[in-house]
């Protein structure tokens, strides 16, 4: 894709010409992203590694301003081709009007550049204003300016367009994630148009401590309401090196939907566990942290996990951050081949954390909705079938089996479960509570909009 072409734009100001070079900047990674298919935090991270000179306010801007791109593109592509220099003004100005951003200098700009008339340039400021006023009185964003009022305000902006909530999603999305009921279907749109806040867990100190600590070094903490070792960490960016009780292995980022997959488990103290498809480790350490509070009464945890994964790297990061928390008994088995790593039959307890679509994580990265098509769905069935059917094999009777992923589509979830059990009589789906809801379910899907969190799905069998 060519880039921009500015000639006949005039910076008059220091904000303007910051502003025009922030477009430029934002233009080239937003093409990158549409033109290479890699996500989006990738490739920002990699410019940002190049380009030393950004401050933090410059990156800041930039990345926000990305990401706010892809979470509205469902509305902002019907304006043209972001190839058209006014267009793409547009985009940025109003991009910069539904995410609420705090730099109004540069926003004018992007509005002078993008050619709004009078009109729209009064709406727009005086929409700017009253949600000024309605944050300033505590009112949360989701009260005043929630995505039906945005989608009013877009209809009045540009009066030749048709908006729709739906758009902000793609429809093969809606084809494959069903959702029959219109209000949870809004509730899901306006989660997935929002940001979460940055979940944690404390392990081997009291949460009530934790937050403390988290607090007067300046960060956001609150205790979750929903399991006791959980934290919510505000939505501001965090370098996690200069945090100290990261660095002592005494706070691990983990969403909360991931933590309802090890609250599914119930790892007892004792119990020998197989995390088959553990990646970096998320779920392994907090299968660890969750044994050493059940045997904290009496100091007794003897069980121990095995993590596998088919990427060495991944397994080599697990051993570093097991080795930050102080964990033991933490063992690695690398999938090699399509044989099993570990032996059949012999544990209390195997999780498979299946790869997936991901469609439950599109609130962190909204330019995955725009880059993945239908087959990152209809694709992956098959293959989870065949990790979750290989990886029973190593569950003793009596004991658990827990199949999960982070999509939201039944294609990848209940129908993978039912098909396994079609064909393994020996096991059976055991009800688990909804942490969030308290509903008794043998399928949870975890939405975003429950507890402001990303979205997961878990199902737990036993082997009779």
């Amino acid at each position: 894709m060519e880039p921009v072409n500015q000639p006949h734009l005039q910076a008059n100001t220091p904000a303007e010409k910051r502003a025009l070079s922030y477009s430029a900047t934002i233009k080239k990674l937003f093409d990158e992203v549409l033109d290479t298919k890699m996500p989006a935090d990738r490739i920002v991270a990699n410019y940002f590694r190049e380009h030393k000179k950004h401050g933090s306010k410059d990156r800041r801007v930039i990345r926000e301003t990305l990401f706010g791109l892809f979470r509205w593109w469902g509305w902002l592509k019907q304006f043209g081709s972001q190839h058209e220099q006014q267009t793409w003004y547009q985009m940025l100005s109003v991009c910069a009007l539904l995410e609420q951003h705090q730099w109004r200098q540069f926003a004018a700009a992007w509005q002078q550049f993008g050619g709004f008339s009078p009109e729209q340039i009064s709406l727009i400021n005086h929409t700017i204003d009253a949600n000024a006023v309605a944050n300033s009185s505590n009112a949360q964003p989701s009260e005043s300016f929630d995505v039906s009022h945005k989608n009013s305000l877009m209809g009045k902006l540009f009066t030749t367009i048709e908006f729709a909530e739906t758009q902000l999603l793609p429809d093969w999305f809606w084809a494959l994630c069903t959702i029959d009921d219109q209000q949870n279907k809004l509730k899901l749109i306006e989660a997935m148009s929002s940001r979460p806040p940055i979940w944690a867990r404390a392990q081997r100190i009291n949460t009530a401590s934790a937050v403390s600590t988290l607090q007067a070094a300046g960060i956001d903490a609150q205790a979750s309401e929903y399991f006791t070792d959980a934290l919510s960490l505000g939505s501001k960016s965090i370098n996690l090196n200069d945090v100290d009780l990261y660095k002592q292995g005494k706070l691990e980022i983990q969403d909360l939907a991931s933590q309802v997959i090890g609250n599914v488990c119930q790892p007892k103290a004792n119990d020998q566990w197989w995390d088959t498809c553990s990646g970096a480790g998320g779920k392994t350490l907090q299968l660890r942290s969750l044994m050493l509070q059940h045997g904290a009464s009496n100091n007794n945890a003897t069980g121990s996990i095995t993590s596998s994964d088919i990427r060495s790297k991944a397994l080599e990061e697990l051993n570093k951050r097991a080795k930050r928390a102080n964990f033991d008994s933490i063992s690695v088995a690398r999938w090699k081949t399509d044989e099993l790593p570990v032996a059949k039959a012999h544990f209390d307890g195997v999780l498979v954390d299946a790869p997936c679509s991901c469609t439950g994580t599109w609130r962190r990265n909204p330019d995955m909705r725009w880059i993945d098509e239908p087959s990152c769905i209809e694709d992956k069935p098959a293959l989870q079938l065949d990790i979750l059917t290989r990886s029973a094999q190593a569950v003793k009777q009596g004991g658990k089996l827990v199949y999960a992923t982070c999509s939201l589509s039944p294609l990848e979830n209940e129908q993978v479960v039912q098909q396994f059990l079609q064909h393994n009589s020996d096991f059976e789906l055991i009800t688990s509570v909804h942490p969030f809801t308290q509903a008794k379910l043998e399928h949870i899907t975890v939405w975003p909009y429950e507890a402001n969190s990303d979205g997961m799905y878990v199902a737990r069998m036993i082997r009779k």
